[in-house]
């Protein structure tokens, strides 16, 4: 995948199984935001293909956000809509659509459901876009930088949402520059870097097949050490949004 002269993936070569959270772990410009758009559609590979429970996404793309839900970096609604507005508006764009009383309630939204959007914290703002992500019931969600911008208790609160999902059976395609968040929540992660995956696997995998002859204090090594071992450079994730 390229812009220009710049070429943001190379050769990514990447399964998620059904029903697991995987993460995809770099620094800002490393391709994460990328390759989720490929997934999504929002971009077309120079080569290769992409499939999303065995569909083609360059030939059956409307078929495919059928079972996708995705909240991306940079989303944002009209500043006087509300949450009720807003769901309801979501569910129209697809055949089977989860009601907007329910989910409202799953993501602590019913007391802000007529309240304008530009009144919403930052945490209810997010739990809104994994709402609106989930009105059509997706089989795969893709979430870029869920946690990004909000306090402690607000990512402590949409982790527990994430493992919701996975318990529910979904699939969730995440990216993420906190690698504490990776380790927690993800089954497996990919390092990216550069465009290139540099690594496969579940966090404790990695962390043992690059850092067995690592000691890096009482707490042992970590995907930080790993990251170190597989780019040569210390983990710095930066906090500019990723193109």
């Amino acid at each position: 995948m390229s812009y220009g002269s710049l070429v943001a993936l190379r050769d990514v070569d990447l399964e998620v199984s059904p029903g697991e959270v995987f993460g995809l772990l770099g620094a800002n410009g490393a391709g994460k935001t990328t390759a989720l758009e490929c997934v999504l559609g929002l971009r077309k590979p120079d080569f290769g293909k992409i499939e999303v429970n065995g569909m083609n996404v360059a030939e059956k793309l409307g078929s495919v956000m059928e079972i996708v839900g995705a909240q991306i970096q940079g989303a944002s609604l009209q500043d006087r809509i509300t949450p009720r507005r807003a769901l309801g508006l979501f569910a129209s764009f697809y055949r089977h659509a989860s009601a907007v009383m329910p989910l409202a309630q799953r993501f602590g939204l019913e007391e802000k459901l007529d309240a304008p959007f530009d009144t919403l914290s930052t945490g209810q703002r997010q739990r809104l876009f994994l709402a609106l992500a989930l009105v059509n019931d997706p089989r795969l969600v893709v979430l870029d930088e869920p946690t990004a911008g909000l306090d402690p208790r607000a990512r402590r609160d949409l982790h527990d949402l994430i493992r919701s999902m996975r318990s529910q059976g979904r699939t969730v395609l995440m990216s993420t520059h906190d690698l504490n968040e990776a380790a927690s929540l993800c089954d497996r992660v990919g390092i990216i870097d550069s465009g290139r995956l540099l690594a496969v696997g579940t966090p404790a995998s990695i962390i043992s097949s690059f850092c067995a002859d690592s000691a890096v204090g009482p707490a042992g090594p970590s995907l930080e050490e790993a990251f170190l071992r597989l780019t040569g450079r210390p983990w710095s994730p930066g906090t500019e949004t990723e193109s």
